[in-house]
């Protein structure tokens, strides 16, 4: 079965593994403000992404030193579950991000967990890896991040302005909150900045595939078009030709025309350039221009 190029992406991602607990912690921290349900009920990770399943275990242990309750195993198909219900590690959690465990879980980005260094790209990871997607290049430019939380994708959007210098656009789909990004600039740049440099080129090799195919699109048009006005006029000079003809004024013309119109009828589907060389002498492209409209303006004038 072929990856998708959303699973590639993430695949690329899970690659770039923090090397210190606030990095881990912060990573983590998006994973659980993006996935499936993060609650004083427990916490399920649902993923399709074998690379992700692989370092969620080693991502808990070095953030929090807690293993998962319910794991799927190595041969596990399908959707792979991970989930923590025990209350405390779910107090232990909780706690590591300065939420107050006596009170309510309302989840929000709490900043001193994203203040470090590469914190931020961790927390960003974390928030793709479970709740982002990116659409293959090839049939569009869409990239989004997907919570259940409307605080949560407020507080990632401020975040992200701050970081990247450029603001993504937030919808509601189905009650959940939509964070995405249509410009195929900043989808990249953003990759690159996870540390998916190879989907970011797919990327911007699929955008100049595009210009490059747009640009011969526009040329074939733009030279179809002229190849109509080069057919159109060539039509209208054999038809004066044929009416100056028809009133036995052709054989009267001065010897520049009538060679000229003999040319044209000889010749019909040859180019004002191809004409003027067949002069005797020879002429420019616009001095047999010249020539084929005094023609046409001839038989026009016997028409008035």
């Amino acid at each position: 079965m072929a990856v998708s190029f959303s699973a590639a992406a993430k695949g690329e991602i899970c690659r770039v593994l923090p090397q210190s607990r606030s990095g881990a912690l912060a990573e983590c921290f998006g994973i659980l403000l993006y996935c499936n349900s993060f609650s004083w009920d427990g916490i399920k990770i649902i993923t399709e992404s074998r690379e992700f399943a692989q370092i969620l275990p080693k991502l808990f242990r070095k953030a929090f030193d807690v293993r998962f309750d319910a794991f799927p195993g190595p041969d596990a198909p399908g959707k792979l579950v991970f989930q923590i219900l025990r209350q405390e590690k779910l107090r232990h959690i909780t706690e590591s991000f300065g939420y107050d465990p006596r009170g309510m879980l309302a989840l929000h980005v709490n900043l001193p967990v994203v203040e470090e260094e590469g914190c931020k790209e961790a927390f960003f990871r974390g928030a793709f890896l479970a709740g982002g997607s990116v659409t293959d290049p090839g049939k569009g430019y869409h990239m989004e991040l997907t919570t259940t939380h409307q605080s949560v994708a407020r507080e990632t959007d401020a975040l992200m302005r701050e970081v990247m210098r450029f603001s993504p656009k937030l919808a509601q789909r189905n009650g959940a909150q939509v964070l995405y990004l249509k410009q195929s600039d900043q989808i990249s740049d953003f990759l690159t900045y996870l540390g998916a440099p190879v989907a970011a080129m797919g990327i911007m090799e699929a955008r100049l595939e595009k210009e490059l195919n747009n640009k011969v699109n526009r040329r074939c048009n733009c030279d179809d078009a002229n190849i109509s006005k080069v057919v159109e006029a060539a039509q209208e000079q054999l038809s004066a030709i044929r009416t100056l003809r028809a009133r036995g004024m052709l054989e009267n013309l001065p010897g520049k025309l009538y060679q000229a119109a003999q040319a044209r009828e000889n010749n019909p589907s040859a180019s004002l350039s191809e004409l003027a060389a067949m002069m005797d002498p020879p002429i420019t492209k616009p001095a047999m221009n010249n020539r084929m409209k005094k023609l046409v303006l001839l038989a026009k004038e016997g028409q008035e």
